[in-house]
C-alpha cells in the first residue's frame, strides 16, 4: 500500500510537471512556479482554516518545513540556472540523482529491506537517470555542473526535511513549505521589481491544477515515507522524469530516443523487484 502511495506522487508528479512545461511555453518558468506555489499555499491555509489537520501547534514540523521550503525553492533556481547555462542531457541526468540523498539518509538511519529491493531500487534510479536523456559527449561548463550537483542535493534536501516534518505533521508540515517558497519568491519579485505578469484567462485552471497536483505528490510522498522507509519511498516517488517523458510521447508525440526507452523499462524492472517485498 505504501508503495502504491509513493508510486502515485511520481504519476502526480509527472503529470503536473509535464502541464507546467507546457504553462512554460507560455509563460516565464518562473512564474509558473510562484504562481503555483502561491495557490498551494492559499489552498493549505484554507484546509487549515477550516480545521483539517486538527488544531494548529508548533512543535516538530517548523524548522523542517522551513528546511523544505528553502531546500526546494533554492534547488528549482539552481536547477533553471544549470539549465540555462548547460545542455539538458548533461545537468538533467545530474540533478535527477538528487534520489541519492533520501536514500543515503535512509540507510544511515537504518533502513533494512531484502536484497531484492535494494536491488530494484538500484535499478529504478538507473531507469530515471537514462530515461532523462543523457548526453554522454555533451560539454558542459564547471559552473552549469556545480549549479546541476547544488540542484540535485538541495532538491535531495527537500524530500529529508519533508520526511522529518511529516512525523508530525503532514499537512502543516505542507503549509510551512509553501509558505517559505511563496514567501522566497513574492520578496525576490519585490528585490528585482519584477512580478509574474499578467496571466491569460486560459492559463489560471492549469496553474490551479498544476499548485494543487504538486500538493497532492508531496502528500502522498510524505505519508508513505513516513509510514515506511523514506530509502524506498523516495526512489519510487522519483520515478517522476518517466511520467513526464511518457506523456510528452504519448501527447506531444515526441521521439523517444533508445537510450530513454531503454530507462523507462529499466525502471519499470526496478518498480517490480521493489514490489516482490
Amino acid at each position: 500500500m505504501l508503495a502504491l502511495l509513493a508510486l502515485g506522487s511520481s504519476v502526480v508528479w509527472g503529470s503536473s510537471d509535464f502541464l507546467a512545461g507546457l504553462l512554460s511555453r507560455r509563460m516565464p518558468p518562473a512564474s509558473v512556479v510562484a504562481l503555483s506555489h502561491a495557490i498551494g499555499f492559499v489552498a493549505l491555509s484554507a484546509a487549515i482554516a477550516v480545521g483539517l489537520g486538527g488544531p494548529l501547534t508548533w512543535a516538530g514540523w517548523p524548522l523542517w518545513a522551513l528546511g523544505a521550503g528553502v531546500c526546494g525553492g533554492l534547488g528549482l533556481l539552481c536547477l533553471y540556472a544549470a539549465l540555462a547555462e548547460g545542455p539538458m542531457g548533461v545537468v538533467a541526468p545530474i540533478t535527477s540523482l538528487s534520489v541519492l540523498v533520501p536514500v543515503a539518509f535512509g540507510l544511515a538511519r537504518g533502513d533494512h529491506a531484502p536484497v531484492v529491493v535494494w536491488a530494484g531500487v538500484a535499478l529504478a534510479i538507473l531507469g530515471v537517470v537514462l530515461a532523462s536523456g543523457p548526453e554522454l559527449g555533451g560539454a558542459v561548463t564547471v559552473r552549469a555542473f556545480v549549479l546541476a550537483v547544488l540542484a540535485a542535493l538541495l532538491l535531495g534536501g527537500s524530500f529529508v526535511c519533508l520526511d522529518g516534518g511529516g512525523r508530525h505533521s503532514v499537512l502543516h508540515t505542507l503549509w510551512g513549505m509553501r509558505a517559505t517558497s511563496a514567501a522566497g519568491y513574492a520578496l525576490a519579485a519585490l528585490a528585482l521589481r519584477r512580478g509574474p505578469g499578467p496571466v491569460a484567462g486560459r492559463d489560471w485552471w492549469p496553474l490551479v491544477l498544476v499548485g494543487l497536483g504538486d500538493l497532492l505528490a508531496n502528500a502522498l510522498f510524505v505519508v508513505a515515507s513516513t509510514r515506511g522507509m523514506i530509502s524506498v519511498a523516495s526512489v519510487l516517488g522519483s520515478l517522476y522524469p518517466v511520467v513526464t517523458v511518457l506523456w510528452a510521447w504519448g501527447v506531444l508525440r515526441e521521439r523517444l530516443r533508445p537510450i530513454q526507452i531503454g530507462g523507462v523499462a529499466v525502471a519499470m524492472v526496478g518498480v517490480a523487484l521493489i514490489a516482490l517485498r
